[in-house]
C-alpha cells in the first residue's frame, strides 16, 4: 500500500468528523435570541403590580436580574427575595444601575393584588411580574426555567420550579447564574462589574 492510500482514510475520517461537528453546532443546538447568541432569554411582556406592562426593551441599558418563583411559595422565593433586597441595602445609590425581576410561574393565584402585597416586604427595586398563562410558558421557555404544578392531597398546590437568579447583560445577553449565597458585600462587588 502507497503512503498515499494510507494517508487517505485518515483524511476522510477528519473532514467526515468536521462535517459532523459543524452539522450538530449549526442544527442541533439552540440558537440564541439575544445580541451575543446566548440561547437564555429573549422578547417579554409582563405585568408589574400596578398595571404597567414590562417588557425586555425596558431592561436595556442595564444589567438585570431575574428569578422565577410564586407568592405561594414557602422558603426559596422569599429567601431569594430577602437577599436580593440585602444585596440593594448594600448597593445603595448604585441600586439604581441595575434592574431585578421577579416573575411568577404562578399565573393562576398570582394576581396585580397578590404580587403587590408580596412584593411590598421586599426592596422596591424589585419588580414583580405576572402574566397569562401563555405569557407566563413564553417568557419559562425563553429563559429554559423549569415549572410544574404539584398538587396536594388537600385540593390544593404548590409549584416546583427552578431556583436560579440569572444575571443579564446591559444588552439582555445571558451572564450566567448569580450566586446569592455569599456575603452581600463580595456579591455587590461581583454585581458592579456589569454596570
Amino acid at each position: 500500500m502507497t503512503p498515499l492510500k494510507r494517508i487517505f482514510p485518515f483524511v476522510a475520517f477528519v473532514v467526515g468528523f468536521l462535517v459532523l461537528g459543524f452539522v450538530a453546532v449549526t442544527f442541533l443546538l439552540p440558537q440564541g435570541h439575544g445580541p451575543g447568541g446566548s440561547a437564555i432569554g429573549g422578547p417579554f411582556a409582563l405585568e408589574a403590580p400596578d398595571g404597567h406592562v414590562v417588557t425586555d426593551r425596558d431592561m436595556a441599558g442595564r444589567p438585570y436580574l431575574v428569578f422565577f418563583g410564586y407568592t405561594h411559595c414557602p422558603d426559596v422565593c422569599p429567601a431569594t427575595l430577602s437577599d436580593l433586597t440585602a444585596l440593594y441595602k448594600e448597593l445603595g445609590p448604585d441600586g439604581a444601575k441595575v434592574n431585578a425581576l421577579f416573575v411568577s410561574v404562578d399565573p393562576e393565584r398570582d394576581t396585580q393584588a397578590a404580587m403587590k402585597d408580596y412584593m411590598s416586604s421586599f426592596d422596591p427595586h424589585i419588580i414583580g411580574l405576572a402574566g397569562t398563562p401563555e405569557q407566563t410558558k413564553a417568557i419559562e421557555a425563553a429563559f429554559r426555567v423549569y415549572a410544574k404544578k404539584v398538587p396536594d392531597k388537600d385540593g390544593s398546590y404548590t409549584m416546583d420550579h427552578i431556583a436560579i437568579t440569572y444575571l443579564m447583560d446591559k444588552t439582555g445577553r445571558f451572564v450566567g447564574a448569580f450566586n446569592l449565597d455569599r456575603p452581600v458585600k463580595e456579591a455587590a462587588v461581583d454585581l458592579r462589574r456589569y454596570f
